[in-house]
């Protein structure tokens, strides 16, 4: 018969051996380079651990380990994939638009959880809260768009908001969530005969920006030519000026010089000022020098003695070539 004190030590053996084994066991915990770690001591949040590695903590049921992924996550709202195939959700999208239209908006929201404790434990279900806001921010920003910016040029815009007041809202929420990304994948009209009236609408609008684009090109092509006409008239402007400019400096020097000569010698001067007149203003007429010595009238015509000048000038010249030849 085995005796108490016996039982007793094999039961003693056999609970340090648990409490043994429990302390070797979970005094210790790695955590991933994909992963992050918080810390609960008898259920409260001590601390959260990012860096990857071997860490030791106080063993269980003291404290314990939760483990979160560092992954950025893709929230699909109005469609969900499933092995390749996509699933939409039209009824979750649609949405009115600020000028009272129709239209189908999915989403994608990218996100990662960066405080794992509040992640944990500040709400129930966070991923719900997350889904919740994206369609409230959705929602509240193309109802105050109009359906040519969610479809066309605007999506960024629109994007940009919605990323702004998902955040908020997310702040506020206090989830332990960081929102990184928001992409509008597709903004459509609800039926085919409104989406093929849409695109016509669409066509015209795209045709109107290229002709006021090619306007506008034309316009400044004018504009340029005609800045280059206008430094061209400038320029050639300038040039006479100068040029007047310059005859009128010259005929001034000519005037004084001539009026220096006229304080010398003033009768000679204004003959010659009266011959050189009657040639600028008969121009090839012959033109004699008279004098009048009492009863008798004298004159002595000079173009023929120009004339005769170079022949007597001939005359001269040959018997001196002649000579020569001798």
């Amino acid at each position: 018969m085995i005796s108490l004190k016996r039982i007793y030590t094999i039961a003693g053996l056999v609970i340090a051996i648990a409490v043994l084994s429990i302390v070797a066991f979970t005094t210790w915990y790695t955590v991933d380079e994909s992963e992050q770690a918080v810390i609960l001591t008898f259920g409260k949040v001590e601390e959260g651990i990012t860096e990857p590695g071997l860490n030791f903590k106080l063993p269980w049921p003291i404290q314990s380990v939760e483990k979160l992924s560092k992954e950025t996550f893709s929230l699909q709202f109005g469609f969900e994939e499933k092995d390749g195939e996509i699933v939409e959700f039209p009824d979750e999208t649609k949405m009115i638009t600020g000028d009272e239209n129709i239209v189908l908006a999915d989403l994608v929201v990218q996100w990662k959880i960066i405080e794992p404790g509040k992640y944990l434990f500040n709400a129930d279900n966070p991923r719900e809260i997350l889904r919740d806001a994206t369609s409230a921010s959705l929602r509240s920003i193309i109802g105050s768009s109009e359906i040519d910016d969610a479809l066309t040029s605007g999506k960024a815009e629109i994007e940009g908001e919605v990323r702004e007041l998902l955040s908020t809202l997310i702040t506020k929420y206090d989830i332990g969530i960081s929102i990184l990304g928001v992409k509008l994948q597709d903004v459509e009209l609800p039926n085919d005969e409104v989406r093929q009236a849409f695109t016509q609408v669409t066509d015209a609008r795209e045709t109107m920006n290229t002709k006021r684009n090619e306007a506008e090109k034309y316009k400044n092509q004018k504009e340029n030519e005609a800045k280059g006409e206008v430094k061209a008239i400038e320029s050639r402007a300038q040039g006479e000026k100068s040029a007047r400019i310059e005859a009128a400096r010259g005929s001034v020097a000519v005037f004084n010089e001539l009026y220096n000569e006229y304080k010398n010698n003033p009768d000679i001067t204004r003959q010659r000022l009266v011959l050189e007149t009657l040639e600028e203003v008969l121009p090839g007429t012959e033109i004699y020098i008279m004098n009048d010595d009492g009863n008798t009238m004298k004159y002595f015509p000079i173009r023929p003695l120009e004339n005769n000048q170079p022949k007597a000038q001939e005359q001269e010249q040959a018997p001196a070539e002649g000579s020569g030849n001798q």
